[in-house]
């Protein structure tokens, strides 16, 4: 099923994302460190596109305003 595979494919990229937030805690040279930020970048806008794609849904206008707000918050 369609939802099964985008739901594989979430927590793939979700395990890639946290991979790379503790390589990044450890010691870097400046090119591992643009590597693995360059590449928790391409893992966090997948998580965003195949979200987008697999929850697509509409919620009322109050809600989606504060579900937009908090997403926000999550990327600063």
């Amino acid at each position: 099923m369609m939802i099964d595979e985008n739901l594989a494919r979430l927590r793939a990229h979700r395990n890639n994302v946290h991979r790379y937030r503790r390589l990044l805690a450890t010691r870097l040279s400046d090119l591992e460190r643009a590597y693995i930020e360059r590449r928790l970048g391409e893992e966090q806008a997948s998580i965003d596109a195949l979200s987008q794609e697999t929850f697509s849904f509409s919620l009322p206008a109050g809600r989606r305003e504060a579900a937009e707000t908090d997403q926000e918050s999550r990327h600063v």
